[in-house]
């Protein structure tokens, strides 16, 4: 269902099921959350989150095959296949270093909280964001309820997941789903120009700055200053730190080990 592929230190994953809109089945969320494991146990330092055939993700596969129906069947069944899900989207959330999601065409119910749960989302100018849920019948999920009121504010996340509606890539950039809108041909080189963005800064401040701010809008200010004193103080005594302050010094690139 997936591809990986690496570029120094750029890891991209496709999700490649075209003849779908590359709609993850029953099976996929585990093969999803085994990749990102895979990816935070790795020495990559950015991940790229992409679809094949000119579509991102369109969410849940629902035709189920014979092999699937069963599960549907009972509570305990349906509420394991959930937990998977949830798990898939925990991992996207627990990893440390910077993720992109490219995205092109339909990002749509799960796939737009895919999109969501990574840290940027440059996205073409033909692209389709929608938390279609509702029109099925169903809640918003893989963490969506989570995502959307922090990216878009609480009112516009219950309006679009209320009503389901499909949102183009202009409006998606005007309320912060998307980060940066490109021309469809140029998707893979501004994700990999983003990516080479990341590499340039120290790995270990920005998984302590990763970890700020998906703690920040539980915590007060003066919980926040704490987490800063405390991440800043390990990054003070830190190798990264004494390369980077050496090369701002002698007007060189860094050159980062993470540590």
């Amino acid at each position: 269902m997936i591809t990986i592929a690496d570029r120094d230190a750029i890891r991209t994953i496709t999700i490649d099921r075209p003849e779908r809109k590359n709609a993850i089945p029953p099976d996929g969320w585990a093969h999803l959350r085994d990749a990102f494991v895979d990816f935070e146990s790795s020495n990559n330092r950015v991940l790229i989150v992409t679809g094949a055939g000119g579509a991102f993700c369109s969410g849940a596969d629902l035709s189920r095959e014979p092999e699937d129906v069963a599960s549907f069947q009972t509570v305990s069944g349906r509420y394991g296949r959930m937990q998977v899900v949830g798990a898939a989207a925990e991992a996207l959330h627990r990893i440390s270093r910077p993720t992109i999601a490219a995205v092109d065409g339909i990002a749509a119910g799960a796939g737009l909280s895919l999109a969501a749960g990574c840290d940027v989302v440059v996205a073409t100018n033909r692209a389709q964001f929608s938390a279609l849920f509702v029109r099925r019948g169903l809640v918003v999920d893989f963490g969506g309820t989570w995502l959307l009121p922090r990216l878009v504010g609480l009112q516009k996340a219950k309006e679009l997941s209320l009503s389901g509606r499909i949102v183009s890539a202009a409006e998606a950039l005007e309320m912060g789903i998307v980060t940066r809108l490109v021309e469809p041909g140029d998707l893979e080189a501004a994700a990999i120009g983003v990516a080479e963005s990341f590499l340039a800064g120290g790995p270990l401040a920005q998984t302590m700055i990763k970890a700020g701010m998906n703690q920040s809008m539980s915590m007060s200010f003066r919980e926040a200053l704490a987490f800063e004193a405390q991440a800043q103080t390990v990054c003070l005594g830190s190798d990264d730190a004494a390369e980077g302050i050496g090369a701002f010094l002698d007007k060189r690139q860094p050159r980062f080990i993470g540590r």
